[in-house]
C-alpha cells in the first residue's frame, strides 16, 4: 500500500488521464465500434493508438516507481471508463497484479475488447495458467473468454513454456466448444487457431483436436464452426509454409 500522499498523487494522475480521454472522445466513433459488438455504454470512443500513446508515458515509469502506477491502473479501472479500463491493462504492473485483482477485474469485463486487451496484462502474472482453468470453466461469458483469450496470449508470448503445456489446455477447447455464445465460440476458436499455429507438435494436435470436436458434436453448430474456421486456417499452405520453416 502506498503512503497517503503518493497514493494521492496517484489518484490525481489517474483523474488527469480522464480528463485527456474526455478530450479525445469521439461520438462518431462509438457509434462505429458499436457495430463491431464493442459496448457502448461509458465508451468515449477514444482509438487505441492513442491509448497506447498514454501508456506509453506511464509505462517508462514501471521500473521506478511501480507501486505508484499501480494505484493509477487501479483508480482508473475504478473509474468504470471504458477505455480507462483498457488503458489500466495497458500500464498496470504484472508482478504487482493479485489473483484476487485478476477475478474483480475479469468479473467487470462487459465488452471483448476490454477482456481481449487487458488479458494480456493477465497472460504476463505467474498465475495465467490457473486463471485459464479456472474461467474457462465460468459460466460469466467474459469471464469465460477471459480464460480462452488467456490461451491465445500464453500461446504467442510463453515463449519458454513446452509446447506440451499448450497442448494439454487443447481439452478445454473440445469442452466448451459447445458454448454458443458469439463472443465466448469466438474465443474457443482464437484458441484453437493459436496453439496450433505456435509449432509443429502443437499444429498437430490442434488438428486432431478439431477433428474430434467436428466427430463428437457433428449436429452443434457452433462446435461444427469452431473446428472447421480453425481447421480452414492450420490447413492453409500460408501456415504450413511458416510451421515448415519451425521443424
Amino acid at each position: 500500500m502506498l503512503p497517503p500522499a503518493e497514493a494521492s498523487q496517484a489518484a490525481e494522475r489517474a483523474r488527469v488521464l480522464l480528463d485527456r480521454l474526455r478530450e479525445l472522445a469521439d461520438p462518431d466513433n462509438v457509434a462505429g465500434m458499436a457495430r463491431y459488438g464493442i459496448n457502448s455504454n461509458g465508451t468515449l470512443g477514444v482509438s487505441m493508438p492513442a491509448l497506447r500513446g498514454l501508456a506509453h508515458e506511464l509505462r517508462r515509469m514501471r521500473r521506478t516507481r511501480p507501486g505508484f502506477v499501480h494505484e493509477v491502473a487501479a483508480n482508473l479501472w475504478a473509474s468504470g471508463v471504458h477505455e480507462a479500463r483498457i488503458l489500466a491493462g495497458l500500464v498496470d504492473v504484472p508482478a504487482l497484479v493479485t489473483p484476487e485483482q485478476a477475478d474483480a477485474w475479469a468479473a467487470d469485463f462487459d465488452s471483448w475488447d476490454v477482456c481481449d486487451q487487458v488479458c494480456g496484462l493477465f497472460a504476463s502474472t505467474p498465475f495465467a495458467y490457473a486463471k485459464v482453468g479456472q474461467w474457462t470453466a465460468a459460466e460469466a461469458e467474459f469471464v469465460k473468454r477471459a480464460g480462452f483469450v488467456l490461451i491465445c496470449a500464453l500461446a504467442v508470448y510463453d515463449k519458454a513454456a513446452p509446447d506440451q503445456r499448450l497442448i494439454d489446455l487443447l481439452p478445454l477447447v473440445v469442452r466448451e466448444s459447445t458454448d454458443a455464445r458469439n463472443v465466448v465460440k469466438k474465443a474457443v476458436n482464437w484458441a484453437l487457431r493459436q496453439v496450433g499455429k505456435r509449432s509443429p507438435a502443437c499444429h498437430d494436435a490442434a488438428v486432431a483436436i478439431g477433428e474430434e470436436i467436428l466427430a463428437r458434436h457433428p449436429d452443434v453448430a457452433s462446435a461444427r464452426w469452431i473446428a472447421r474456421d480453425a481447421l480452414r486456417e492450420l490447413r492453409s499452405d500460408a501456415v504450413l509454409a511458416r510451421l515448415a520453416t519451425r521443424g
